[in-house]
């Protein structure tokens, strides 16, 4: 109950609403102060424990444009408590006659929604890989063709257009057995069959260091302070030409500010962290060091401080 201002009792008084008619009475007069309005509420009432966790929602999912009857089809559930006889039933026999033509489109996006999910990948990244998919598909050049390989291989170009990165080796770990290999040559035949449907090339977006480094940090468990002046080192290493992948120079800007805090990281922990091997995280970290006065932010560390840098 709430209270609200009756014209008949010329004063603010005690409403009941009356969810099946829509009405909202005065409970002193019984005037109906509004009528027909609408419930804005869920229509049922969660029982969990009492509803084996079924969701009473009747509304379905959304549609999918990516699908041909937008995902709106009707599928004929196995009944509660039936056995394997289901599909040799009247019912059974209907469903595998009636066959959904989107079946492996289906499923397919429900694999990269799991990757995804594995990865903590927003909903605007799935979208644009199922898209990504279903143009590779809808040009029936994949059959024959490693499936895990090429769906991850779309989620790795959607996080590349979507300016959120993720590492081949990041994308394999939850490719379902694809390798690293597997995955960059699927990545390579679908950007080359898109180029040549659009008839341009295809925008991937530019991968920088700082893509990578606050995921980084994070996974090494680095403090605020030593996060902001790795940060500060990466853009300011974009100036210089050293000729390292992105990630190769997040690892070795991570094991030079590690150094120079009390907080220090063996090498072996940062290559976990980073998935580049220890060997790669030297040589980037030996061709950034002659820089590392113009790197490390002076709030961060003083120039003598520099000198506790192991020397490569």
């Amino acid at each position: 109950m709430s209270d609200t201002f009756c014209p008949d009792c010329k004063k603010h008084t005690e409403v009941a609403f009356d969810h099946s008619a829509g009405d909202t009475v005065c409970t002193e007069c019984g005037l109906v102060l509004e009528a027909h309005s609408v419930d804005e509420t869920s229509e049922w009432r969660t029982f969990a424990n009492e509803s084996n966790d079924n969701d009473p929602v009747r509304v379905g999912g959304p549609s999918n444009p990516l699908l041909t009857d937008g995902g709106l089809s009707t599928v004929i559930a196995k009944p509660n408590g039936a056995h394997g006889d289901f599909l040799s039933s009247s019912l059974g026999r209907w469903q595998n006659r009636g066959s959904n033509p989107d079946r492996s489109l289906i499923l397919a996006f429900r694999t990269i929604a799991n990757m995804a999910d594995r990865l903590g990948l927003v909903a605007t990244i799935k979208d644009r890989a199922n898209e990504i998919y279903k143009k590779v598909e809808d040009l029936k050049s994949i059959r024959g063709r490693n499936q895990d390989a090429i769906l991850a291989a779309c989620l790795y170009i959607a996080c590349r257009q979507e300016d959120r990165p993720r590492t081949v080796k990041e994308i394999c770990s939850v490719a379902n057995g694809a390798t690293k290999k597997e995955i960059g040559r699927a990545k390579e035949f679908i950007v080359k069959q898109l180029e040549v449907e659009m008839g341009q090339s295809m925008e991937m977006g530019t991968i920088h260091a700082g893509d990578f480094l606050r995921r980084f940090c994070s996974t090494l468990g680095m403090n605020n302070t030593a996060v902001k002046a790795a940060q500060e080192a990466v853009q300011r290493s974009e100036e210089l030409d050293i000729r390292r992948s992105p990630i190769s120079i997040a690892a070795a800007v991570i094991y030079m500010i590690t150094q120079l805090s009390d907080d220090k990281k063996p090498l072996k922990d940062i290559s976990l962290a980073t998935g580049v091997a220890e060997g790669t995280i030297r040589n980037s970290y030996k061709d950034l060091y002659p820089y590392a006065a113009r790197l490390i932010p002076n709030s961060y560390a003083k120039e003598e401080d520099l000198k506790n840098l192991c020397t490569p």
